[in-house]
């Protein structure tokens, strides 16, 4: 039986109270700080006895400090948002983060190896747009992804780099978030952006995860940052998304299949094959500009190009992946997790989980 770490959670609660160790040694009736010190550095342990005296001081549950569905900051989030409020957010990161806590516990319980691998990238805040491209291309490549990049990319990063993806209804504004744990990486995914969008984030947000040492990407990850540095680091990542998604040999496929043409043409070219890449037509006629295929002279309006793939949005996919609901699948069918508490942990009914399980393909655990 895997258990949380008690005292990881009560040093988190401590700092986001803004208390110092002087402080709430003093409220659990410790004698001195060090008392405090050698429990938050794992030293001694919390008897039963000062952790209800925590969560009274605290005002919060005992279940704070053992429910193993509960992530308790410990996971290091970054958003790719546009304007959410922070409340929302914050509650929807406390949803997530019991997501992957879930999946990381019962993982566990069932003797899986947890351990996300980040290939080392040789990337930096002075790194070129041309070597973010060469790392996205040489990801594709270890990960095995194939002719069409996008369509095994999900697959890849939980199979090859134990990287949970979650696709999901978000909150307004947000459209991903990579998680980095100790063990465990995750990449959230709002499902119901266009398939283009949910294949670049995912790309994007794997390129944070694989820099996030020498990197590390803020809370609020926005699209067009107005400070040097992180706008540097965001157009970092949007080169390496198009090298990952768009390796050049298959550009010069499809070039060598159909010509280039101009205008409204080119503009037919563009969202064809766009589709066949599940990119978006934009990033598609620019990732042929940077590569000296098309001439910025000739190119077709973004707005012109971007109406016309309205028309090829794509129904979301089902919720949460199906990794994920094989590993709640498995806790309910063990006794690990009830019924009524997986239902509970994804904000649906009983009979909605079931209908989960069934969009899977995956059998119910349960009868109903």
């Amino acid at each position: 039986m895997t258990t949380p770490n008690i005292t990881f959670r009560l040093q988190h609660l401590r700092r986001k109270h803004g208390l110092t160790q002087e402080a709430l040694a003093e409220a659990l009736g410790f004698k001195d700080r060090q008392t405090l010190s050698q429990i938050e550095t794992g030293e001694r342990k919390l008897s039963s006895e000062e952790m209800v005296r925590a969560a009274e001081v605290f005002g919060g549950s005992l279940d704070y400090f053992t429910d193993p569905f509960e992530l308790a900051g410990e996971g290091h989030f970054s958003w790719r948002q546009n304007g959410t409020k922070p409340e929302l957010l914050d509650d929807f990161e406390l949803r997530a983060g019991r997501w992957i806590a879930a999946y990381r516990h019962l993982s566990k319980l069932k003797g899986e190896v947890i351990n996300s691998s980040t290939r080392r990238v040789a990337l930096n805040h002075q790194s070129t747009f041309e070597e973010a491209v060469a790392e996205g291309e040489a990801m594709g490549k270890a990960l095995e992804l194939g002719n069409i990049p996008s369509q095994r990319l999900a697959d890849a990063l939980e199979e090859k780099l134990d990287t949970l993806v979650l696709e999901v209804d978000t909150e307004q504004g947000i459209s991903g978030a990579a998680c980095r744990l100790n063990q465990l990486n995750a990449i959230v995914i709002n499902r119901n952006e266009t398939l283009a969008r949910r294949n670049y984030d995912m790309a994007h947000e794997l390129f944070h995860l694989i820099t996030w040492d020498t990197m590390p990407p803020p809370r609020l990850d926005i699209e067009t940052p107005t400070d040097k540095k992180s706008k540097r680091v965001e157009q970092l990542a949007d080169n390496f998304a198009a090298g990952l998604l768009m390796p050049g040999s298959l550009i010069e496929r499809l070039i060598e299949k159909s010509e280039l043409k101009k205008g409204s043409e080119l503009a037919t070219w563009l969202t064809s094959n766009a589709q066949i890449l599940g990119v978006s037509a934009v990033a598609l006629q620019w990732r042929l500009v940077n590569m000296g295929k098309l001439n910025k002279s000739a190119i077709v309006s973004e707005e012109f190009i971007r109406n016309l793939g309205e028309a090829q949005r794509t129904k979301p996919p089902a919720k949460y992946g199906k990794r994920f609901m094989a590993a709640l699948g498995w806790g309910i069918d063990e006794g690990y997790v009830s019924v009524r508490r997986g239902a509970s942990l994804l904000g649906v009914t009983v009979d909605e989980l079931a209908k989960l399980f069934e969009n899977h393909n995956l059998p119910t655990p349960y009868d109903l």
